[in-house]
Formats: structure tokens, sequence, C-alpha cells
């Protein structure tokens, strides 16, 4: 009986396996696909020659990106605008996480039923647009930054995480006359780094692919993220008119262009996943079961 649990254990880990290796061979191919494309000459993509190996080496897409500096500086723009958007959500998510779980907390059960509500209801599109050309925050950096400072769902996972570190901790630190902020700052801030780099993970790559926001609320190009830049590109991108009046100046790299922009906006937000793997694991795991 012994032997035969270890050979069904041994046949469920193969298997486990075999479909790890799958779902990372599906999730991996497009990628491969993009960057065969990107390094790729012109004519074998116009033939559709080109899959997963690229032919006739060409670099040519990257230098026209990387030369003109409308990506640069919207890459720049970017970057600046997911470090203050992290940052401005980190702080808004803890804040409202932390009184929370404060059991003495007046309102505290109606305050945690009004908030999950706005999980599954919103006002929507319209409203939001009228709200924040009201707060006269069209066209602006802000209408990038706070409206999407806290999700409901991320500060949900950071409550759960407080509710694992031990209240004696928070009542000694109080008799010692330890105020609110210094209790936050002092004891759950620096216990709490596997849930904060999982939630900045979470933050930063919500507002790094996020380009429907700067469709609706952004007319002025020096705000344009990045995303929508190469969502303007990709759509008009078509012959090599479109791509000329869009500022590039070497023709024929329509395709190989394309795919240049998409590597160019995708690799540096998957850099980020490596230093914050551990944190990651560790902070959905313990702010996910605990409540």
């Amino acid at each position: 009986m012994e032997n035969r649990s270890v050979k069904h254990t041994q046949l469920s880990d193969v298997i486990f396996i075999i479909l790890c290796c799958l779902v990372l061979v599906i999730c991996l191919l497009p990628m491969v696909n993009l960057l065969a494309k990107s390094l790729s000459g012109a004519d074998y993509l116009v033939k559709h020659e080109v899959y997963l190996i690229p032919k006739g080496w060409s670099l040519s897409a990257y230098g026209t990106v990387l030369s003109d500096p409308k990506y640069i500086k919207s890459f720049l723009w970017t970057v600046f605008l997911t470090v203050i958007c992290t940052v401005f959500s980190l702080v808004m998510t803890t804040l409202c996480a932390f009184p929370l779980t404060f059991e003495k907390l007046k309102g505290r059960g109606f305050f945690n039923i009004v908030i999950t509500i706005t999980m599954f209801f919103n006002a929507g599109t319209i409203p939001n647009y009228l709200l924040l050309k009201s707060l006269d925050m069209l066209d602006s950096p802000t209408a990038l930054i706070i409206p999407s400072c806290l999700s409901v769902y991320n500060m949900i996972i950071m409550r759960s995480f407080f509710y694992g570190i031990p209240e004696s901790l928070r009542e000694s630190a109080e008799i010692d006359g330890a105020s609110f902020f210094r209790v936050l700052s002092s004891i759950y801030v620096p216990l709490s780094k596997p849930v904060l780099a999982t939630l900045a993970l979470f933050y930063a790559v919500g507002r790094w692919n996020g380009y429907s926001d700067a469709l609706m609320y952004i007319k002025n190009k020096d705000y344009y993220p990045l995303q929508l830049l190469l969502y303007n590109v990709i759509n008009n991108i078509n012959s090599v008119e479109v791509a000329t009046q869009e500022g590039f100046s070497t023709p024929g790299l329509t395709e190989s262009l394309k795919a240049a922009i998409v590597m160019f906006s995708t690799i540096p937000i998957l850099c980020i996943y490596p230093w914050l793997q551990k944190y990651f694991i560790h902070g959905v795991t313990l702010g996910a079961v605990k409540e």
C-alpha cells in the first residue's frame, strides 16, 4: 500500500510538472514571437515567415524607437508616474487598512460594508468623467493618480495581514505612550514588508499597463503614458504614410516597429518581478488567508 501511495504521488507530480510546462510555453510563445518580429527584417515580416526565430536580423526598429524623443519622454514620464502612484497608493492603502483593525473603532462594521460595496458597484464612466470635470482635474496628471490611488481588494489584503500581527505589540507600545502613527510606522509597517512589496507590485503593474484613464481624461500629449502612446501607434501605423505622420523616418518597419514598441514597454516591468518574487509569494499567502 505504501509503494502504491508513493507511485501515485510521483505520478501526480509528473502530471503537475507537465501542466506547468504547458502553461509556461503558452505564456512565453507570444512574447517570443514578438521578440522575433522585433529583430527581423521587414521583407520576412511582409511574407509572414517569422514565427519564433528572427530572420534577417535587424535592430532598425529598436534604433527608431530609441532615437525618437517622443518615446523616451513618454517612457520617463511613465516611470515617474508609476513610482508616484505606487508610493501614494501604498500610503493610502495602509492608512485605510490600519484603523479598520481596531475592534473599538466606532462604525467599523459600517465602514467595512461601505468600502466592500465599492468592489461590486461603481458610478460608471460618464459620472466619473463629470466628477473629474467638476473638480477641474481633466487633462491633468492628478486624473491619473487620485482616482486609482486606492484598490479595495489590495486594502483587504493589507487589513488581513494586519490582523495577523499580535495586538499585544500594539498595546505595549500604547502603554509606553506611542501615538497612532508611531505604532503604525514603528511596528506595523516594518513587519509588513512582504505584503507591502506585493501590493507595490500590483499597483506598479496596474499603473504601468494602464491607458484607458489617460485615453478618456488626457488630451495633452505631454502627459501620455507609454501604453497610450503604444495604443495610438498600434491603431495608426497601417501604412508608410501614416507611420511618417507619426514621426517615423524609416519606412517598411511597420510590423517590426509594432513588436519593438511592445517589447520596449513590456521588458521594464518584467524586470521587477525577480526582485520582488519572494515577497510576492509570502505576502499573497499571508495576506489572503487571515481574516
